[in-house]
């Protein structure tokens, strides 16, 4: 989706003549790009790759579904309403060292993409919404794996704990995720701001003043 949309954003700035019009494309899809990039909270996409921030520590995060989708990764969105395997891949050196538990929970306060551990401490009752827990653990491997068969489709989130080697602390890391249909996500802002463009363009080379006057015959 985000290649034919890229297609259809750069065929419809090469129609634009109106140097205004132009600049606000400009300043309004950057401004778009930054408010994406800060809002994942603890989770960083980048060619369809999740890179979790688990305070100072970094992990890459992959979602498979082999009985349903083979060798196929996800990050955000996944598709099928079945057993899903979450591989998170070390890039700290401690994380082998530590205990690491993992929960997935409802998304009943419609957090999103905005979800982060501040905002998942104010669920009034964790336990209600979780589906899925994994107690803590130490894995050696390079690599943590978890599973769970999803039932029904929905937003979730993931809340992955790592507790600290010696001093009694915690991190955590939050990521949102949804299962089943497919998530819109921003495409109907960009069509939005497609279709606001267009109508400036159309009225700055006088489409008004032609209809009108074609109207008028």
């Amino acid at each position: 989706m985000q290649y034919r949309l890229s297609r259809v954003l750069i065929t419809f700035f090469n129609t634009l003549s109106n140097t205004f019009l132009k600049t606000l494309l400009i300043c309004s899809l950057g401004v778009f790009s930054a408010s994406r990039v800060a809002a994942h909270g603890s989770v960083t996409l980048g060619d369809d790759v999740c890179l979790i921030n688990i305070n100072f520590m970094q992990a890459h995060f992959t979602v498979f579904q082999p009985e349903s989708q083979g060798n196929e990764e996800f990050c955000e969105e996944v598709p099928a309403v079945t057993r899903a395997v979450f591989v998170m891949e070390y890039l700290h050196s401690l994380l082998p060292e530590m205990e690491i538990d993992f929960r997935i929970v409802e998304d009943t306060n419609n957090l999103g993409r905005y979800a982060d551990w501040e905002a998942v401490q104010q669920i009034a009752d964790l336990d209600a919404v979780t589906v899925h827990y994994d107690p803590p653990r130490i894995e050696t491997g390079g690599y943590y794996r978890s599973s769970y068969e999803f039932t029904a489709p929905g937003n979730y989130l993931g809340i992955v704990t790592t507790q600290h080697v010696t001093e009694p602390r915690n991190y955590q890391a939050v990521f949102y995720f949804r299962v089943g249909s497919a998530d819109w996500g921003s495409f109907p802002m960009f069509l939005l701001l497609l279709v606001v463009l267009q109508a400036g363009y159309w009225l700055s080379t006088g489409g008004w003043t032609k209809l009108r006057t074609r109207l008028q015959k």
